[in-house]
């Protein structure tokens, strides 16, 4: 094993997305990552299908696909928590990790006893991580949180939309990721606190929280404004022209970041008089004057393909691009020159290997690690109870026929 968080224990305890994206980015790292699943059903998301992975003929799996995003680099391991001797084994092998990461709603772990105030005086070293969709604390604290309610809470659908249509969610589970996100970033700062200091603490990650974080300009610009930000569809609040484009032969990006790069569009796209017309030399003057540049712009993106536009900007050092679709995505070269698709064997699909999209994370020294790929339920139960816990095969058996594991 290798990777810079290797030999690091994460107890498991998350599921759907938020929490496991959040895991699946420790145990890239090198973490060993045991994922605990209740027995007969595991993690909800194993039943969010089709689609279903393909086998080596081409014929559906009874595993979904949504599972594989974000459950890589785990081990899973079934344990009925509803039970006493489950609970004892989840606390026996809590004793032995250095983090527990959670997504049950606030309080739901406290009930079997494995709450971070239960848990923290015999374990006074433990990281544990709570995502939830509000928190902890505040007046909403006991909702349920699902992405879709909290990138409309967040304000995230209001700056969302083209200008004349309804709030729009974004086109992945957003809210769901940038708290996984989040969550793994603030467990390695716990980790190097507890290598400093010795202490464990709770780590309280609420989505509406990390939602709100990446507002980012917009909300910026609002705290210093006090207006609402108007839904302006692909367009930029703050920089003009920086959108979307339809060309004679589909839709470009135009991402002019700065005065010189109009300057470079406008004589590349036979207009020079706009870039010195006071009314649009200027980014501030541009954005000022959005619609009426905009408008001016349209037809002259319209009237050359596609083509045109990104081989002569690109020679122009004029920011700009294709809008890809997925396809396209995992077939384009620089993609793959980065090692972004990412195939690992599965023992459900025999000869046809899983396809993922690999870590995005890069190191001088460290590396990311591809141990394991999204497992089966209860695939490792055996195999971590004897290596954690020294748990033999009979027991293993008389634990599962009393339907513990």
């Amino acid at each position: 094993m290798s990777g810079p968080l290797s030999g690091l224990r994460v107890f498991d305890l998350t599921r759907i997305l938020a929490g496991p994206s959040c895991t699946q980015i420790l145990g890239d790292l090198g973490a060993d990552v045991i994922k605990v699943e209740m027995p007969g059903k595991g993690d909800d998301t194993r039943g969010f299908a089709p689609p279903y992975l393909k086998d080596g003929d081409g014929q559906d799996t009874d595993q979904s696909a949504y599972f594989t995003c974000a459950n890589r680099n785990k081990r899973s391991i079934t344990l009925d928590l509803t039970k006493p001797e489950g609970v004892d084994i989840a606390k026996r092998m809590i004793a032995k990790s250095d983090v527990l990461a959670e997504n049950f709603k606030t309080g739901g772990l406290a009930k079997y006893g494995l709450g971070y105030d239960q848990l923290k005086d015999d374990n006074p070293g433990l990281v544990y991580c709570s995502v939830t969709g509000f928190g902890h604390t505040g007046p909403y604290a006991k909702r349920p949180g699902y992405d879709v309610l909290i990138q409309g809470m967040g304000g995230f659908m209001s700056t969302t939309g083209e200008p004349d249509g309804p709030p729009q969610k974004a086109g992945i589970p957003i809210s769901d990721l940038i708290a996984g996100m989040y969550a793994a970033v603030a467990i390695n700062a716990a980790l190097r606190h507890r290598e400093v200091t010795g202490e464990g603490q709770h780590i309280d990650i609420g989505m509406l929280d990390t939602t709100a974080a990446i507002l980012s300009i917009q909300g910026a610009n609002y705290l210093a404004t006090g207006q609402n930000p108007p839904r302006l569809g692909n367009a930029h609040p703050n920089i003009v022209p920086y959108q979307s484009f339809a060309t004679s032969d589909g839709d470009i990006i135009l991402a002019v970041g700065n005065d010189g790069q109009f300057q470079r569009f406008c004589q590349v796209a036979g207009c020079p008089e706009l870039a010195e017309d006071p009314k649009f030399s200027t980014n501030a003057a541009r954005v000022s004057n959005r619609d009426e540049i905009v408008a001016l712009l349209k037809p002259i993106v319209a009237a050359q393909p596609s083509e045109f536009w990104l081989t002569n900007l690109e020679k122009n050092n004029v920011s700009c691009g294709p809008i890809n679709r997925l396809d396209q995505v995992f077939a384009d070269p620089h993609f793959n020159a980065r090692g972004m698709n990412l195939e690992m064997p599965h023992p459900a699909t025999g000869t046809a290997p899983v396809k993922m999209v690999a870590s995005p994370l890069k190191f001088s020294k460290s590396e990311v690690d591809y141990r394991y790929a999204p497992p089966v339920l209860g695939q490792h139960t055996d195999d971590v109870l004897g290596e954690v816990l020294g748990i033999g095969s009979d027991e293993i058996s008389k634990l599962r026929d009393r339907g513990v594991i």
